[in-house]
């Protein structure tokens, strides 16, 4: 799945996945397992609200890898 949102538009951190989110520019949402959950949390209840497939099976690191960012990423977003 990863490599989905390595190929593909996207954004990363927690104010513009936000952002994407309640615009509706979200076709999915990477949260990592490793993050403080205080940041997941309300973003996963905000997928669920708009019916936003959520993945959660990768780390921090890993998120920011595929988004070719220098540090890891609690979370990202796939965009339409």
């Amino acid at each position: 799945m990863l490599s989905e949102l390595a190929s593909g538009k996207r954004v990363a951190g927690v104010k513009q996945s936000r952002k994407a989110i309640r615009e509706g520019r979200a076709k999915r949402v990477y949260l990592a397992c490793d993050a403080d959950r205080a940041i997941t949390e309300p973003l996963a209840a905000e997928c669920a609200r708009a019916e936003i497939p959520v993945e959660t099976g990768c780390t921090m690191a890993q998120i920011g890898t595929a988004c070719r960012v220098a540090v890891g990423a609690s979370v990202a977003v796939l965009l339409r």
